[in-house]
């Protein structure tokens, strides 16, 4: 054996001792880091369910037809607006049967449902495919400042169509 060489002086109980404490400190930060993480809480953020739609003289009805759909909402609030001679009302665009996005055409007056064929008449009403009941509406008002405001967090399903909030008297 040389004698130039250096002897290592840690014994294992050293290097034992090193480690473990190396891994004590390593899971106490790790563990500081996820409970400052923890303090701040996960946020978030919808856009409010509420919103304003126009006022009542902006939605006219063709006098060849009962129903006009405005399609303005359907991208940023999933709603339809539908004016029929005497009301309007909101329809939320979300099928009965499993939730897809209907599409409206407006040459045959129907909403259909893309994913499996479900059909609804312009104020709503089911008529072909596995929808099990007519589309629902939203809770729809003319406010204080006299736009028609509509709320999606209130829904009215097709017991409630009659009920004040599911439409306008126009």
């Amino acid at each position: 054996m040389n004698t130039n060489m250096k002897e290592n002086n840690y014994s294992r109980r050293s290097f034992l001792r090193i480690v473990g404490w190396g891994s004590f400190f390593a899971t106490l930060g790790i563990s500081s880091v996820g409970f400052i993480r923890f303090l701040y809480p996960n946020v978030l953020f919808e856009k409010p369910s509420a919103f304003k739609a126009g006022t009542l003289d902006e939605f006219t009805i063709d006098r060849t037809s009962d129903y006009q759909v405005y399609e303005n909402w359907k991208a940023e609030h999933s709603i339809w607006i539908v004016r029929e001679k005497d009301r309007i009302y909101a329809v939320k665009a979300r099928c009965t049967h499993l939730g897809c996005t209907p599409n409206y055409f407006a040459d045959e007056m129907v909403f259909k449902c893309p994913c499996h064929g479900s059909q609804f008449h312009c104020n709503g009403e089911n008529f072909a495919g596995p929808a099990p009941r007519p589309l629902d509406r939203c809770k729809i008002f003319v406010g204080f400042d006299g736009r028609i405001q509509v709320d999606k967090a209130r829904i009215y399903s097709f017991k409630e169509f009659d009920n004040p909030g599911a439409y306008v008297k126009v």
